[in-house]
């Protein structure tokens, strides 16, 4: 068998092609992207270890390990230091709690961000802009007002939900469903939520309820508990875990409806079902944590710079890249004037602003 015809068999063997045989320059890299996967998953793993011991009550990485063995049945396996009750109670019931809300908070409001920028090709989308968040808030600060916070999580959702097909129907309206008119249609929905919202907190609220609404527009994760950490994860993995399976999809319309559509993509059908598992996403995240902004739109675009549009590589990524800031982020907000906390969602802000800047400086050649 000559050199063509085993080449032809087993490409893996004609010279140059990145076999046995190739030059060591030539042969198949691991692309870069890959290594921050680990990278990034074990600098979270650090931070929330880290942030679980900052407090008014100092405690050590190994203390809350030795909490976290103990509570899992797993005995002296992860350190026995001797913890007091009352300090395994601050890991346990306090701290870890909230840590943990926040990690799947940021990665949750970062995925939603990356999909609606892809879905409407539009850099600046975000579920604030698409009038999700505004939506979720509506039907969150109804039932606070209510006193039904036991169905928060619920209605929360069901506001995201109407407020993202208000602003389909109304882009619709209009003709085609296009970038720039899905986002003007969402700013319509936004200030409408926005501004009953505003309205029911006007007429209803006074006196404690009226700090408790208050507290959760501006964003707080205050008041996680494990049942605020079972809805959060549990949304995150059922929900969000396929949506990142869709990188390559969500490639395809980068390119436009048409494209997607050649390549054998049902893009009604599936633009929907994105739109629908972002809703859910935004609508169970916001329940936790109250409305925090600017991560979805920062996240996904400050991780595009870096690692580029390929959503592959950028969905992963800005899940673990919007964890880890969330997690400083609410650790920023409740110690830096302790005993004063402020609202995380202000932090987001003021912090993720001056970030988003350096990260455009230091990429602005390849923006």
């Amino acid at each position: 068998m000559s050199l063509l015809q085993r080449s032809a068999v087993d490409p893996s063997r004609t010279p140059g092609a990145g076999g046995p045989d190739a030059p060591a320059s030539r042969r198949r890299r691991v692309e870069p992207w890959v290594l921050w996967l680990p990278a990034l998953a074990v600098v979270l793993l650090l931070s929330m270890s880290w942030a679980v011991t900052l407090g008014a009550a100092d405690l050590s990485v190994r203390e809350v390990w030795s909490v976290i063995g103990e509570r899992l049945g797993l005995g002296g396996v992860l350190g026995d230091s001797g913890v007091t009750t009352l300090r395994a109670g601050i890991v346990w019931e306090l701290r870890l709690p909230r840590v943990l809300t926040a990690a799947a908070v940021g990665a949750g409001l970062a995925l939603s961000g990356a999909v609606m920028q892809a879905l409407t090709r539009n850099p600046l989308a975000d579920p604030f802009l698409l009038g999700l968040s505004s939506g979720a808030s509506t039907g969150a600060v109804l039932v606070l007002l209510l006193g039904l916070s036991v169905v928060l999580p619920l209605a929360a959702f069901v506001g995201a939900l109407a407020a993202l097909a208000a602003t389909l129907l109304l882009a619709r309206s209009l003709g085609e469903i296009t970038p720039s008119r899905t986002v003007l249609a969402g700013l319509a929905v936004s200030s409408f939520a926005g501004a009953v919202t505003s309205m029911l907190v006007f007429w209803n609220a006074d006196g404690d309820s009226f700090r408790e609404v208050l507290n959760w527009m501006l964003g707080s994760l205050a008041g996680a508990d494990w049942t605020a950490v079972v809805i959060s994860w549990a949304t995150l993995l059922v929900v969000g875990l396929p949506v990142v399976l869709h990188g390559r999809v969500l490639d395809a319309f980068a390119f436009g409806d048409s494209a997607a559509a050649s390549l054998g993509i049902d893009v009604g059908r599936t633009r929907w079902l994105l739109l629908a598992g972002t809703a859910l996403l935004t609508g169970a995240m916001v329940s936790v944590s109250g409305a925090i902004g600017f991560v979805g739109l920062v996240l996904p675009n400050a991780v595009r710079l870096v690692v580029g549009s390929r959503h592959r590589r950028l969905l992963p990524l800005t899940v673990l890249a919007g964890a880890i800031f969330m997690v400083w982020v609410d650790t920023v907000a409740r110690t830096l004037f302790d005993p004063r906390e402020v609202p995380v969602g202000i932090i987001t802000v003021l912090v993720g602003a001056p970030v988003f800047v350096l990260v455009l400086l230091r990429h602005r050649g390849r923006a």
